[in-house]
């Protein structure tokens, strides 16, 4: 099944429709369905109706319990898959105001507990100066005043010792010259300076690290729970369990390669230098 934008809201219904009907052609009553599957007849039922969206087990449970085919099988896990992705258009998060967006983000952490971000290109909002956060938003036709205060305002995340971070920078990220040297060395100050913080983890994979996987996407996954990917016209939304074990393993192995501790203060510190000669 190819990835199609616009499928994935219809994808959910037809995903309910499809369980419901192979249920009923094989005969069976979600009673014995879900006993069956070790679910309630309401989370069942809910799944039917399209209320809520089953998990990949929930569905190859479902799908065993049925006999159903292995093409049959195949088909409706890759529908499963599909449903379980979401597809958040930047021009629509413009529309809404990125101020809403900034409130979905801190709903996010604040509903986590261990939190992982991969930053190929640029430093992430949790981490800017408000310079940077202003410079980063220029090409958007948003209100950057209220947005950048917005940001700001999530960086007290950053505090709550409940929570534990690690953000994964390439030296690229780090040294992306979003403002001008003296600032980019103010910047850099910051990542030093947050790299202290106790549940905050800040590692840099330096230009020269033999990484056999390029760094194609930023990407953050929210607990074991779901990841979001950012491109360039919007942001993917996983929640498939296998889906968020592939970005944790690719973020295992960045880790891997990257430095941390007084090694990454040293070389930061090296960088920051660079900018004020």
């Amino acid at each position: 099944m190819t990835f199609d934008p616009g499928q994935l809201g219809q994808s959910k219904a037809d995903l309910a429709e499809t369980l419901r009907s192979m249920r009923r052609r094989a005969g069976r009553t979600q009673v014995w369905l879900a006993q069956r599957c070790n679910m309630s007849q309401t989370k069942l039922s809910n799944i039917e109706t399209g209320r809520i969206t089953p998990s990949l087990v929930d569905v190859e449970l479902i799908l065993r319990s049925l006999n159903a085919s292995p093409a049959l099988v195949a088909e409706v896990a890759a529908l499963a898959r599909l449903a379980n992705t979401e597809w958040q258009g930047k021009r629509a998060s413009w529309r809404r105001g990125l101020e809403k967006r900034q409130a979905e983000l801190a709903g996010l952490e604040a509903e986590a507990t261990t939190l992982r971000y991969f930053l190929p290109a640029m430093v992430t909002g949790l981490l800017a100066t408000p310079e940077y956060i202003r410079a980063s938003l220029g090409h958007s036709p948003v209100d950057i005043s209220r947005t950048v205060a917005k940001k700001l305002e999530r960086q007290a995340v950053l505090y709550d010792n409940t929570k534990r971070f690690t953000f994964l920078l390439t030296e690229q990220a780090a040294r992306w010259a979003v403002v001008p040297r003296a600032a980019m060395a103010v910047q850099i100050d910051r990542l030093i300076s947050i790299s202290h913080l106790p549940n905050v983890h800040i590692g840099v994979i330096p230009l020269g690290a033999a990484v056999g996987r390029g760094p194609m996407n930023t990407f953050t996954v929210y607990d074991r729970r779901l990841v979001t990917v950012e491109t360039f016209t919007g942001r993917i939304v996983f929640q498939d369990a296998r889906d968020i074990t592939e970005h944790l393993e690719v973020f295992d192995l960045y880790a891997r390669h990257a430095l941390f501790g007084t090694e990454v203060r040293d070389l930061l510190g090296e960088w920051a230098v660079a900018c004020r000669s």
